[in-house]
């Protein structure tokens, strides 16, 4: 049977203990009225064609390639669970299933989750069979004209028109479907918050169910060298504690220093990793262990060709991130989406700072009833991704429209505080503030007006430049924050229509080379975002890379335009 994505999928929490893929081959039907639970789908023998999982059934990859909306959409397969295996828990889980699922195994419903971006994993103890064959059932409803249902760019028209808000659609499963083998009493989570000025790894370990008096182990190790090691009691469902860090080796940008940490509870181990890592603000920068670095983003969709949001191998992931090192780019804003976790694996590993975003796109959040939608995966989100040291800015919202709803901005941020004391929150990017670390704008306005735009800014002589959006105001002015240009173009050239010549790609470096000397040499920007790195069909061919792979520009040139400024001066 064809595997696709056979790494193990949560490359930040391993456990050895013994997994198994269910990704291949499995039944498929489209439910176009969603009356599938009337007409007893979950408990059908068979469904009325294949679909490759974990890939979406727009994609071509998922053999399917239907771009049509879909109401709903059912997946079936057995599974065989081996005899051993029945002295401990059995966890299914569902990577990304875009967006309300419900499973059933061996006919009888196990769990719901909602949202599209976020893992979820139901225990099926009770209603597995050992040593012989199981059936499962997926059902994923997903209404992508909805304007409660946050869907990041997912086109809301028929078209899939690839406008710059309209991105082909992606229903259903979208991330690995896979079995896990635990203990009756494990590892549930682990938070780690590196303390770089006191050489000390905070740790907050939960288990799955309260614990009377057990003991946690954690073990830390340098590229294979003990670092320090822990023991603690969980009396309760989780335990805090210090991990005392021996040798101090800082992650930085294109500097990846990471240690191995291992947790043991009982029967339970798990190996993860963490950096010793701080992010604060100093004056107008963003500083990486007290140092000022200037961000060198650009946007990145996060869509994958012939996969759509998936993409076909963590390899891909690692391929990507060195291209944009190579092209100048220090990190992306992961723009829209909730990434799959081996982009951030291979960002952790190869220095390259993340933006996190929520995909609020087409999201109304001036309804009342809009947090109940978003806000429980966007806490999700942040829980899954608070470990990378990758990560050194949130940003909920992307370009919010109405001042008249920053409470619920402010809620946003302030919720997103409480979670994660250390790293800078943008409130909504680009448009309107109203409790932001640091101002930003979308500026395409293009030169002259793009360096007009940031003079009295970088003088002290007139308020920062402000993008409207739409003829929109924003709720608080710039209060002396650091300043982002977190979305800005340059002249495209567009390989995917015809044979461009030199001069078009002349005109492209002295344009963009014209916007980012604005940038660089403002004195209160501590960073910016091109838009973007990778091309989309016709309609937005802005990228650094063709939506088949290819690279458009010499990146030698481009990183020297971008890196004639090493840091912001203090």
């Amino acid at each position: 049977m064809n595997i696709p994505k056979q790494e193990y999928p949560r490359p930040s929490f391993v456990r050895d203990r013994g997994w198994i893929n269910l990704n291949g081959e499995w039944q498929f039907e489209i439910d176009h009225s969603d009356t599938g639970k009337e007409r007893n789908f979950q408990n059908r023998e068979t469904l009325s064609s294949k679909i490759l999982v974990p890939y979406c059934p727009e994609s071509t990859l998922s053999g399917i390639g239907y771009t049509d909306f879909m109401k709903a959409v059912w997946y079936k397969r057995d599974f065989d669970v081996p005899a051993d295996w029945n002295k401990g828990k059995i966890l299914f889980h569902i990577d990304a299933c875009d967006y309300r699922t419900e499973v059933w195994v061996n006919g009888k419903s196990v769990g719901t989750h909602v949202g599209g971006y976020t893992p979820f994993a139901f225990d099926i103890t009770d209603v597995v069979k050992y040593g012989e064959a199981n059936t499962v059932v997926v059902y994923a409803f997903d209404d992508a004209r909805d304007p409660l249902q946050p869907t990041g760019k997912q086109d809301t028209v028929y078209q899939n028109i690839h406008y710059c808000w309209y991105y082909t659609r992606t229903t259903g499963i979208w991330q690995t479907v896979w079995l896990e083998y635990v203990p009756d009493i494990y590892i549930d989570k682990v938070k780690m918050t590196p303390d770089v000025d006191n050489s000390l790894l905070k740790v907050r370990v939960t288990a799955n169910t309260c614990v009377n008096a057990s003991k946690v182990i954690a073990e830390t190790f340098y590229e294979g060298k003990p670092m320090g090691k822990t023991e603690a009691v969980i009396d309760g469902k989780y335990v805090d504690f210090d991990i005392n860090i021996e040798e101090l080796y800082l992650w930085n940008p294109r500097d990846a220093k990471l240690y191995d940490i291992v947790f043991t509870l009982g029967e339970d181990k798990v190996t993860s990793y963490f950096a010793m890592r701080k992010v604060a603000i100093k004056g107008y920068a963003i500083e990486i262990n007290d140092v000022p670095i200037f961000q060198r983003l650009v946007l990145d969709q996060g869509y994958c060709g012939e996969g759509v949001y998936t993409a076909p191998s963590s390899e891909y992931y690692e391929r990507e991130i060195r291209w944009a090192l190579e092209a100048g780019f220090n990190g992306a804003r992961m723009h829209e989406k909730i990434f799959e976790p081996y982009y951030l694996y291979w960002a952790d590993k190869l220095g390259y700072m993340l933006w996190g975003e929520y995909a609020n796109y087409h999201w109304d959040c001036s309804r009342p009833e809009a947090l109940y939608h978003m806000l429980p995966e966007w806490l999700e989100a942040v829980e899954r991704d608070y470990n990378h040291p990758s990560i050194v800015g949130w940003c909920p919202v992307n370009e919010g429209t109405d001042f008249r709803i920053a409470r619920t901005y402010i809620f946003l941020y302030d919720v997103t505080r409480a979670i994660d004391p250390m790293r800078p929150i943008i409130d909504t990017s680009g448009w309107i503030h109203a409790k932001t670390d640091v101002y930003d704008s979308h500026d395409y306005s293009g030169m002259p007006d793009f360096g007009k735009h940031y003079e009295s800014l970088n003088t002290g002589e007139g308020p920062a430049y402000i993008s409207m959006g739409w003829g929109r105001v924003p709720a608080i002015p710039y209060e002396e924050q650091p300043y982002m240009v977190s979305e800005f173009g340059a002249a495209a050239v567009n390989i995917m229509t015809h044979e461009p010549t030199e001069e078009e790609f002349e005109k492209f470096y002295k344009t963009f080379k014209e916007h980012v000397d604005v940038l660089l040499d403002n004195k209160k920007m501590c960073g910016f975002c091109y838009c973007q790195w990778c091309d989309s069909a016709i309609h937005e061919c802005n990228g650094f890379i063709t939506e088949d792979r290819r690279k458009k520009y010499d990146f030698a040139r481009t990183y020297e335009i971008m890196n004639r400024k090493a840091y912001i001066e203090k």
